[in-house]
């Protein structure tokens, strides 16, 4: 009851001001009728705060987002499902659930005739133009009475993800060298004579399974001989964003940096739809959500989508080249660049020496900003070998991409010409 007394709205708060002012009234006037009046309206909200208050209700809720993985500017639906796992009836039911503020306005709701057993299911729709991750819910629950004297609150504590991926645009088929990298034991080598069954065979390791032994080998070869792990090579891709702060303009979805991701995104999209395992890295290293052994198998480009949604600035000078290992050589590199200092160059040169073949998107920073000089960062990529274009506010990604798929076109040219001089 005393919960139920806090609970009094204006309209009650009202209600006992004046019935309170109509017995005083009627005190001093010597005005029965009044006192009657004065004894009702008091009495109104003192009934409903003991109803609602003696209403010990039982709410369950399961909230539900379809899909949990939507491209920036693209709805998603929540679906409400209510139920009264209480005893007796509840009032008129005030359903606000909250969502940031980027997703939209607060949903609000009214259900009425809620019973034993009662369900149902309400849903609103939610879009956002900016991508990131972010949590839908709780939900706050208001009990009223049918004369709205009385309100009490409850706020389930359940929360839902929702991610918002970058946009991504489709890019246009262009060659791509330097790819194929393999794994395994069965690396292809060259052998004169022998049979097929010579080049499937190899010597007995310790730690190898027992099973693989191939007795007829070890026969002839008068030692154990196993039969070869069968690993199909892949066609694998490294795929940089460079995220630090320094190296972009602009601010919010304007900024040069949601062109850099959003590109990104689209990269990464076409090239696991091309079948290459994609590995994400940025200026602070490999993301280990997004390894390209993962990648493989179902062409899922939901972690790499997921991973990219999430990443933000960072402020550091340098990019962390700790990926770079000496095994790493060959594949193919894909970066997105922002503006690229003197400083850089040393980091460009290892990366592109590294890879079989690099190509960069190179973002103009400084036209994202309304500025007019002439970008650096595409001719300091070239002074270090990649094949790089810029892109502006005004360019699309996909003719951006286009003009790479030419220049590796005239790159391979030239280097078939040049054997067939030697």
């Amino acid at each position: 009851m005393r919960e139920a007394l806090a609970g009094l709205t204006v309209r009650g708060r009202a209600f006992l001001a004046a019935g309170v002012t109509a017995i005083a009234c009627a005190v001093v006037l010597d005005q029965s009728a009044l006192t009657r009046v004065g004894i009702l309206v008091v009495a109104l909200p003192l009934l409903m705060a003991w109803v609602v208050g003696r209403n010990r209700y039982r709410l369950a809720l399961v909230r539900t987002v379809t899909p949990q993985l939507v491209a920036a500017g693209q709805p998603a639906r929540v679906t409400l499902a209510l139920s009264n796992e209480g005893r007796g009836p509840n009032g008129v039911l005030l359903l606000e659930d909250h969502v940031p503020y980027v997703l939209g306005t607060r949903p609000r709701f009214v259900l009425e005739g809620i019973g034993q057993g009662w369900r149902q299911s309400v849903s609103y729709q939610v879009r956002s133009d900016v991508r990131g991750r972010f949590e839908i819910g709780p939900m706050s629950v208001r009990v009223s009475d049918p004369f709205g004297l009385v309100e009490l609150g409850r706020t389930f504590r359940t929360t839902v993800p929702l991610i918002v991926t970058p946009r991504t645009v489709q890019l246009p088929q262009i060659p791509l060298g330097g790819a194929w990298t393999g794994s395994g034991d069965n690396r292809p080598r060259a052998f004169a004579i022998g049979s097929a069954e010579d080049v499937t065979v190899r010597e007995y390791r310790r730690g190898d399974d027992l099973r693989r032994v191939h007795w007829r080998s070890s026969a002839r070869f008068g030692e154990l001989m196993v039969r070869r792990e069968e690993q199909p090579w892949q066609s694998r891709a490294t795929l940089f964003l460079d995220n630090r702060l320094q190296s972009h303009r602009g601010q919010g979805i304007a900024s040069s940096l949601e062109a850099a991701v959003s590109a990104a995104a689209s990269v990464a999209v076409h090239l696991t739809h091309r079948g290459f395992a994609v590995r994400l890295v940025t200026a602070t290293g490999e993301d280990p959500s997004s390894a390209w052994h993962l990648r493989a198998a179902d062409l899922n480009t939901g972690p790499l989508l997921e991973a990219l949604a999430v990443i933000q600035p960072v402020q550091q000078p340098r990019i962390d080249t700790g990926w770079l290992t000496e095994g790493s050589h060959g594949g193919l590199t894909v970066a997105v660049f922002g503006g690229v200092e003197p400083t850089d160059l040393p980091m460009l040169r290892r990366m592109q020496h590294q890879a079989g073949s690099a190509l960069a998107i190179a973002v103009d920073v400084d036209a994202w900003v309304g500025a007019t000089t002439e970008s650096t960062a595409t001719a300091r990529l070239g002074q270090q070998g990649w094949r790089a274009a810029s892109l502006g506010p005004r360019d699309r990604l996909d003719a951006v991409w286009q003009e790479l798929g030419r220049m590796s076109a005239h790159s391979s040219r030239g280097i078939v010409a040049s054997r067939e001089v030697v």
